[in-house]
């Protein structure tokens, strides 16, 4: 039986594109409602994403009505019952009401149906079985909106037999609970991913990327890792240990800076302590090359910027840039942050608000005009003189440069002379 409430404040029901959309669908026996995130969204006050409908009407009446009202539509899965259509360059997938008649993992033989209770006990989670019609009226067959108020994530049905239709459901159980949970995760759904961990060697990197980087930057990411490394499941993902330690260190690091979330840096508090844990972990989730490369640096040699002075960080930032420098801060950070030094690391991160580096001002020319010849010598001079730029702390007067100049070379010639 359907239990049922009004969505309040929901203007995009009554007007826009989604109204089209439902009144296009609607009538001559047919009914078309939201469902999914975006009721969940909606009841929860937040944000609201893409819109997602479903219909009674097949997938061949979908497109017949658009076509009638000049509608663009993309049979972007009608096989499996769904058809896009555009209204005002919003894109909103129509699925036709289904119920599954055989399931074998990911392939589960539906058919189309009309029973709307059937189509939302196929789904994953009670928070995303909800679905909202034309006149804002919210129907919940699985016990959703309980949930939506608890703040509680649970499967629909048996968590079993939920999980063994997608191994990816127990990464989505995690970052579910992460983003919409209150407290510890569902026990009866967590007991369930353990027991079927097994499964998630069955899942593509790339999948389990996209959820892994969703869910680290969720508000309640901390409960949902540590219960994951607890019940053996962040070992099989990441291939290695997983630190929730300095995981919970880097979050706090971000909030106390005031900074958007980082997936990756998050990944890497998670996950790193030396560059070839940055490689694994980037083989096993399939990383981009952006993401490898900014793990692998974030990695090289962090607890070297642990206890630096003003002057030692400068050097630093002038060698990473702003980037790799407030990642590898932050790892050091999380990883042996004190609380009693929080306001020097603060200002350790904070330093390229307030200080750029700039650029070294020697060139080769300098050091052909004092004798050095073109070649392996050349750029060996140079690099000696930079750092004996860095460590002058960055003078850019005539004086001063040309001092530094004249020593290196001289420095240089005495060296080759031995």
């Amino acid at each position: 039986m359907s239990h049922a409430r009004a969505l309040e404040q929901a203007p995009w029901l009554r007007s826009g594109p989604t109204a089209r959309v439902l009144a296009l669908l609607n009538g001559d026996g047919e009914e078309a409602r939201v469902v999914g995130g975006a009721v969940r969204n909606a009841l929860l006050q937040r944000p609201i994403g893409d819109i997602d409908l479903a219909t009674t009407a097949v997938p061949k009446e979908v497109v017949r009505r658009a076509k009638a009202a000049g509608i663009k539509s993309v049979p972007t899965g009608i096989e499996h019952g769904t058809v896009t259509l555009v209204v005002d360059k919003h894109p909103f997938e129509v699925t036709t009401l289904r119920e599954d008649t055989e399931t074998y993992g990911r392939k589960a033989k539906v058919a189309f149906g009309r029973d709307w209770a059937r189509d939302a006990e196929r789904r994953d989670f009670t928070i995303n079985g909800l679905s909202v019609d034309a006149k804002g009226v919210v129907h919940d067959y699985v016990g959703g909106l309980d949930d939506i108020t608890a703040r509680r994530v649970r499967f629909i049905g048996d968590p079993a037999q939920r999980i063994a239709e997608d191994y990816l459901r127990i990464l989505r159980f995690f970052r579910m609970h992460a983003a919409y949970g209150a407290g510890d995760p569902d026990r009866a759904g967590c007991l369930a991913c353990i027991a079927g961990r097994a499964g998630l060697a069955q899942l593509s990197a790339e999948r389990v990327r996209m959820e892994m980087l969703k869910l680290v930057v969720a508000d309640g990411a901390v409960v949902a890792v540590t219960a994951m490394a607890d019940g053996g499941l962040l070992q099989m993902i990441l291939g290695g240990v997983g630190y929730t330690g300095p995981f919970a260190g880097m979050i706090a690091a971000e909030r106390e800076l005031g900074i958007a979330p980082s997936a990756v840096r998050r990944l890497g508090a998670l996950a790193l302590v030396i560059t070839e844990d940055a490689r694994r972990v980037a083989a096993k989730l399939r990383l981009t090359n952006a993401e490898a490369k900014a793990l692998e640096a974030m990695a090289d040699h962090w607890w070297q910027l642990a206890g630096l002075d003003e002057a030692a960080a400068r050097r630093w930032l002038y060698r990473l840039g702003e980037t790799a420098y407030l990642d590898r801060l932050m790892l050091a950070w999380a990883r042996m942050g004190d609380g009693n030094e929080t306001a020097h690391w603060r200002e350790l991160a904070r330093l390229p608000q307030r200080w750029q580096a700039p650029k070294f001002p020697l060139k080769a020319a300098d050091f052909i005009a004092r004798g050095i010849a073109e070649g392996p010598a050349l750029g060996h001079v140079l690099a000696q003189a930079e750092q004996a730029w860095l460590a002058a702390e960055f003078p850019l007067d005539g004086a001063a440069l040309s001092a530094i100049a004249d020593e290196t070379v001289a420095r240089f010639t005495h060296d080759h002379r031995l």
